[in-house]
């Protein structure tokens, strides 16, 4: 269901059009009130001025999560606090929370993009849409909420945690559609299962997953144990919360990022460098419509590349490849790069396996060392050692065969590695600083 045709089916060259309008815009707005901007900008030789065409904006400094740490809490607030209608901010588990904040309008705006993002996932007014997405600081809650009411349909504010009364609200509900992460929509089927109770008799059609990467395996692994279509939805804080981009559920192949508030643009991570279209690299995202907190070129981290073909969907703005990863959990280990989705896409092929894994890493004797957790099933794990040693060694040469990368494999019984109800911990990093 497209939400505001006006909007999304608009010809290219309107929304270039709207885009170098409203991003002339920001960048007047925030070199007039937020220092930082002023100040990075002066350090790099541009001002406002110098934005001619939207090819221009690569030559406007980066904004980087550190950036944000330095200025907290609200030094990138381009409105006083008597504008800001709501606060949020990350956990801060790496230093500093990164603090966001919203106007009225931006409040609005992020509700009319999450109802755009619910419509494009194929829900409707009729929907009833279990929300377990974590409601609080974290953005991910109050974002669906929002988008959900606006879009006509019967939320369900369950947030995270109490997983067996989320599976009687699910049930007695008669929820059709699930938001929360990929990891923890297994974890509602396992526990489901655990009660005697098949969670593919709900009234569960559409699921949709966002806030870690999570493979194409594993969204057939969903699909199939939840009997649901499985959509990924992007977001990030910084930039506004969930609803930043989504796959529609006529393609699933690509995520629309809504062109008309947020200019994409791909670099490579290393050198910064602005990547030819359709080209592998690290996503840079700049908000053209937000008042609270404007962010100009900010790295996210997460790998990805551009897709501008037109989508089957009648839906005109650029589609973002599925993540890869991020370029900040990339794991070095002897020189070679590995991401853990790359592990994880091995493991979902094998039969036998959950799909629940840690990767430890560590260092003996000046050299990297992988060790991967991988949880196997209750058949499995009761077999004879022989069948464990072949398993074991078969996911071990996998992994070798793709990465290049030789690792120790500790098989584990199930249910032993610690679920969450927010982002998977997937990568334990135990070398010394």
């Amino acid at each position: 269901m497209i939400w505001n045709d006006e909007f999304e089916t608009l010809p290219r060259e309107a929304i270039e059009a709207l885009q170098l309008k409203r991003l002339k815009r920001t960048l007047e707005r925030v070199y007039a009130t937020v220092p930082f901007y002023r100040e990075n900008f002066r350090q790099a030789g541009v001002t406002p001025e110098a934005l001619k065409s939207l090819d221009d904006l690569r030559r406007f400094p980066f904004t980087l999560k550190q950036d944000m740490r330095d200025n907290y809490p609200y030094g990138l607030f381009a409105a006083p606090l008597d504008q800001i209608v709501r606060i949020h901010a990350s956990s801060g588990t790496t230093g500093k929370p990164t603090v966001v904040g919203y106007t009225r309008r931006d409040i609005e705006t992020w509700a009319e993009l999450m109802a755009r993002s619910f419509g494009a996932a194929g829900a409707h007014r009729g929907d009833v849409i279990h929300n377990a997405y974590g409601y609080g600081l974290f953005t991910g809650g109050l974002g669906a909420h929002y988008g959900a009411e606006k879009l006509g349909a019967s939320v369900i504010p369950m947030s995270g945690g109490n997983t067996k009364k989320q599976i009687m609200i699910m049930q007695d509900f008669g929820s059709t559609v699930l938001t929360c992460t990929p990891s923890y929509s297994l974890y509602l089927a396992e526990a489901a299962a655990e009660e005697g109770f098949d969670i593919r008799q709900c009234k569960l059609r559409v699921g949709i997953f966002g806030a870690e990467p999570w493979s194409e395996e594993i969204r057939r692994e969903i699909e199939e144990k939840l009997n649901i279509k499985a959509i990924d939805i992007y977001g990030l804080s910084e930039i506004l919360g969930p609803g930043v981009g989504i796959e529609c559920v006529e393609a699933q192949n690509g995520l629309h990022i809504w062109e008309d508030h947020f200019i994409p643009e791909i670099i490579d991570p290393d050198t910064g460098e602005v990547m030819p279209p359709g080209e592998l690299g690290e996503l840079v995202i700049t908000t053209i419509t937000k008042e609270g907190i404007p962010m100009i070129r900010y790295r996210t981290r997460d790998i990805t590349r551009l897709i501008s073909e037109p989508c089957v969907c009648g839906r005109t703005h650029v589609r973002l490849e599925r993540m890869s990863g991020r370029s900040d959990d990339m794991l070095i280990i002897r020189g070679v790069n590995v991401f853990p989705s790359q592990i994880e896409s091995v493991l979902v092929k094998i039969e036998g396996v959950e799909p629940h894994y840690q990767l430890i890493v560590g260092r003996e004797d000046n050299l990297d060392t992988l060790e991967v957790l991988v949880e196997v099933n209750e058949k499995t794990f009761s077999d004879e050692v022989k069948v464990m040693q072949e398993l074991s060694t078969r996911i071990r040469k996998e992994i070798k065969d793709l990465l290049g990368v030789t690792c120790k494999i500790r098989l584990v019984e199930p249910k032993s590695i610690a679920r969450s109800e927010g982002k998977a911990q997937r990568v334990i990093d135990q070398r010394p600083r």
